[in-house]
């Protein structure tokens, strides 16, 4: 049975905010998912417009590729991103939350698959340039760092949140996560190896799937009752 983008935003509102959020992310990612296949122009114009300018700024400025270069290479690299996962995955497993442990797990590797498979399936070029500062290899839509990130933040934050944790550590956690997820975008497009829009499609991709997960978990935990449930 076919269901248009506007059911599911419909269907939505009755539920939760986390729902509401899914899909509202999930309607954005598939529009913005078509204007790439479709090779919409004024898309693609205002890609090449910020890339260029943020390339010849990057060309002029060495020391803040380097810098750029060890943040996205290290501190927001993907596997970085999924090191502090299996670290909390290992955590709720040895803590006996195993349903949550093997939900999250499954969620990061669910997310390593649909980006790969979106990523096959659109076979979008990266930026090439004649005097690059970075190299990348694949395709380019959406970016694997910042769907990554999106997908590791949140789902952490929301671990944070399911164990009680307010206040100043909350707001600085939250902090936390909303530079890396900004900043590892923006380096990715500073450095020359994304579009814009393979940022944004990772964010939106990252954020459908986190939510489309925490939902997903309430409903199997309501069903199953606390005693069942970390």
């Amino acid at each position: 049975m076919h269901v248009s983008p506007r059911s599911l935003v419909d269907r939505a509102r009755a539920s939760s905010p986390v729902a509401r959020a899914g899909a509202v992310c999930t309607v954005l990612a598939g529009a913005l998912t078509a204007l790439v296949v479709a090779r919409w122009q004024p898309l693609m114009d205002l890609d090449r417009s910020v890339a260029r300018s943020l390339h010849r700024r990057a060309v002029a400025e060495p020391g803040l590729v380097h810098v750029n270069r060890l943040l996205t290479d290290w501190l927001w690299d993907p596997w970085t991103m999924r090191a502090l996962v299996a670290v909390a995955v290992v955590t709720l497993w040895w803590r006996g939350a195993r349903p949550l442990a093997v939900w999250v797990a499954a969620t990061t590797v669910l997310s390593s698959l649909l980006q790969q498979g979106v990523k096959a399936a659109v076979g979008r070029d990266r930026p090439r340039w004649p005097d690059p500062v970075d190299s990348a290899t694949y395709a380019a839509y959406p970016s694997g760092h910042a769907m990554t990130a999106t997908v590791s933040c949140g789902l952490l934050l929301w671990l944070l949140h399911r164990s009680g944790v307010r206040g100043p550590l909350w707001r600085a956690a939250v902090g936390a996560a909303a530079v890396s997820v900004a900043g590892v975008g923006l380096t990715r497009v500073y450095l020359g190896v994304h579009w814009p829009s393979d940022v944004l499609g990772g964010w939106l991709l990252g954020a459908a799937l986190v939510a489309l997960a925490v939902r997903g978990f309430e409903r199997y935990a309501a069903r199953s009752g606390p005693g069942r449930v970390a």
